[in-house]
């Protein structure tokens, strides 16, 4: 049981859950996390109640040790760690709400009662180029109606709530719960992605819908390109370095290629630690991410080129790492770190 302000008390526990989720992954990348058993894993272990607050149920644990538990989560099921970070991003919000909100609507989260998602890209990198708002909010007497679209939604026709965003006709961002049950909310069917379909991610339609909860004003807007999607990245690594090792077995040649991508992580572990328990400015955070998107994708190839033929098959770890790989690309990804993305991939 993880039930420390830090997550997690021992090795050994984080260790347990993540072979858990691991023998679950097939399962999980099929047909979810919510299905799979994957988040009442989480629930269980006490993963969800370290993102929460401690007066809503959770134990507030800090933020090297949720950054390390979500790159354990990540090597061992990305499907999983993914949903968990939308998870976690919905709570943030509802965690910044009134009280009365945050009293009803947390704790059975932390226990793994119900389940929430996001959905907020619409207010970060998508349609930013156009001028109407994706997502409008209009008062209606002492309540709201919500009309538009959120084009990105993980497993929205697997949770109870969704946490959105939209704007008011005076332009101001709002955060909204949206029970997924309400009328005039059409959930599409999931998209069938290149990776990670099983995080069921799917277009969601509001037509006139009316929320549940008002949560505040986004202060500051929506921040995009945190250290989480870094987590994840280097837990993609390790998973391709585990791969790796096991084709080099036998293979002395392939040493040198798993010590040097080794060290490599390692530093970027040390990197994002530092980060996590200091800080770091934005222009440093971005780099940290273009540095470790460079290198999951670098690892994913070099495990698929040390399995040869038998990687390239359908259902192969080392064909699915690869493809898995490729999401950090467009996942959340900064123009920033896109663009130097491109660069490097030109050469540039």
């Amino acid at each position: 049981m993880i039930s420390s302000d830090r997550l997690p008390p021992d090795a050994a526990a984080l260790d347990s859950l993540c072979a858990a989720l691991a023998e679950r992954s097939a399962a999980t990348s099929r047909d979810g996390p919510w299905q799979s058993g994957g988040f009442s894993l989480l629930a269980r272990s006490g993963v969800l109640a370290a993102f929460l607050p401690a007066d809503c149920g959770g134990t507030a644990a800090d933020e090297p040790a949720i950054l390390g538990a979500l790159t354990a989560i990540a090597t061992s099921c990305l499907t999983t760690a993914l949903a968990l970070t939308q998870w976690a991003s919905a709570c943030r919000i509802i965690a910044a709400g009134a009280p009365n909100v945050r009293a009803v609507r947390l704790p059975p989260l932390a226990r793994g009662e119900s389940f929430t998602t996001v959905g907020i890209s619409h207010l970060t990198t998508s349609r930013r180029h156009l001028t109407a708002p994706a997502l409008s909010a209009t008062q209606d007497g002492s309540g709201w109606r919500l009309t538009g679209n959120c084009p990105w939604v993980t497993g929205a026709d697997a949770c109870d709530t969704i946490v959105t965003g939209a704007v008011t006709d005076r332009g101001t961002q709002l955060f909204f719960v949206v029970p997924t049950d309400s009328p005039g909310l059409d959930i599409a069917p999931p998209l069938d992605m290149l990776a990670l379909s099983g995080s069921r991610t799917s277009s969601v339609a509001f037509h006139n819908v009316r929320p549940a909860d008002v949560i505040a004003p986004a202060g500051g807007g929506v921040r995009t390109g945190g250290l989480a999607t870094t987590a994840l990245a280097l837990g993609s690594s390790r998973a391709a370095l585990a791969l790796l090792d096991h084709e080099a077995d036998g293979r002395p040649a392939l040493a040198p290629i798993a010590a040097g991508l080794r060290a490599e992580t390692l530093a970027l572990s040390a990197r994002l630690a530092t980060a996590a328990s200091d800080g770091i400015d934005p222009e440093a955070r971005d780099r940290l991410r273009g540095d470790a998107n460079s290198l999951v994708i670098r690892a994913a190839q070099a495990a698929l080129t040390a399995s040869k033929g038998a990687g390239f098959v359908a259902g192969h770890p080392a064909e699915r790492l690869v493809r898995e790989s490729l999401f950090y690309l467009v996942w959340s990804c900064p123009q920033t770190v896109a663009d130097a993305m491109l660069c490097q991939l030109a050469g540039l």
